[in-house]
């Protein structure tokens, strides 16, 4: 047991390493600065990140997103290892990706992504919609975590869309706090009308998307912090909603 710590140790470091090595040499480039002798010199003062590769760009980001849902959804998921990151999150943490989901038990976002501990900051709520502690922790996320992707996730058949499309539709009242639920839904429900030749699950998923949608334009336009991170291309912020059947995601915004 000594043994293979000390290998995942040696593992560990190796890859901190190589990390460190490709983003100062790449630091150096850019400065037109010399590479041979200064690496070292540098080194010394980069803080580490618990997981190198999670230092990513907002498209890379993304990309790396979708591709771990492809394999998710061709049955290609990667086993879940978690002693190789154990010692590193000890140290900290460092996801590429925040998820707003709904609380609903058939969406997993680490499963639904194919992503390991650490991988993803997750925060959910029935609904997936914006609060001000939802913004307060998304924000935390951006800027203390540094974190360049949020994707608001949500998911077919989702029971809180359903709670607003009766409280706004037949005018239903819930017990306890669960009419804010239905009532902060309202405006996604409100911006899809019900006409005589729309079908009822067609508008039931059309909601559901429009609620993504609007609480994505939210958070792009919300200051001081998510506002000014998009602006500076520091940070994507984008829509989603999970296929049941499928376990497909699919970009809406």
């Amino acid at each position: 047991m000594q043994r293979k710590n000390l290998n995942v140790e040696k593992q560990q470091k190796a890859r901190q390493r190589r990390w460190l090595l490709k983003m100062t040499t790449a630091s150096l480039l850019g400065m037109g600065l010399p590479v041979s002798g200064t690496v070292n010199a540098i080194s010394g003062m980069v803080k580490m990140p618990p997981i190198p590769e999670n230092v990513l760009s907002p498209e890379a980001a993304l990309e790396r997103l979708m591709k771990g849902n492809e394999r998710y959804v061709t049955n290609r998921s990667t086993p879940l290892n978690f002693k190789d990151e154990r010692l590193d999150l000890v140290r900290g943490q460092n996801p590429f990706a925040c998820i707003l989901s709904c609380s609903d038990s058939r969406v997993s976002p680490e499963f639904c992504f194919d992503e390991q501990r650490g991988d993803l900051f997750v925060a959910r709520v029935a609904g997936n919609y914006i609060t001000t502690d939802f913004i307060a922790t998304l924000e935390y996320a951006a800027a203390i975590l540094h974190v360049p992707l949020i994707m608001v996730l949500g998911h077919e058949n989702c029971g809180a869309i359903k709670a607003a499309i009766d409280a706004t539709d037949n005018y239903e009242q819930f017990p306890g706090h669960i009419q804010t639920i239905a009532t902060a839904l309202t405006p996604a429900v409100r911006s899809v009308r019900k006409t005589p030749d729309y079908v009822a699950n067609d508008r039931y998923f059309d909601i559901v998307k429009k609620n993504v949608v609007l609480n994505v334009e939210e958070l792009r336009k919300q200051p001081p912090i998510l506002s000014r991170m998009v602006d500076d291309k520091k940070l994507k912020i984008v829509g989603g909603v999970y296929h049941l059947k499928t376990g497909k995601v699919e970009l809406i915004s």
